[in-house]
């Protein structure tokens, strides 16, 4: 797998998650299978809406819909929020280093500037 590949998923996961109603959806489906009707309840929009809501989360990985009989429930697919995750680990390594970094340098200069008042 490139990384543009793995690139292209996570700006389709963060994407996804950009829209408060996929977020609700996705907190819903946290909870267990549901049905688009289910889904759609706590929302006031249309089921084509929805529909369209849960085709994003969908194209980013992040719902399945499986057929059952007569109806196709939605379920959670974490896969995608594990890269996101696991992204988002190595920056705060990163950032932690930084700021670690700049934490020494910042108390390195404190010993001269106490210096420089007391000589002014």
């Amino acid at each position: 797998m490139t990384i543009a590949t793995d690139e292209d998923r996570l700006d389709e996961t963060f994407a996804a998650l950009a829209n408060r109603t996929r977020r609700a959806i996705l907190t819903r489906l946290a909870d267990g299978a549901a049905t688009v009707n289910e889904l759609a309840e706590p929302f006031a929009m249309t089921l084509p809406a929805i529909s369209k809501h849960i085709k994003v989360l969908e194209r980013a990985g992040l719902v399945v819909q499986s057929k059952r009989a007569q109806y196709r429930p939605c379920d959670l697919n974490a896969a995608p929020l594990e890269e996101i995750s696991t992204w988002a680990e190595h920056c705060r390594r990163t950032w932690n280093a930084r700021f670690d970094r700049m934490n020494d340098y910042l108390t390195q200069l404190q010993p001269l500037t106490k210096d420089r008042q007391t000589h002014e």
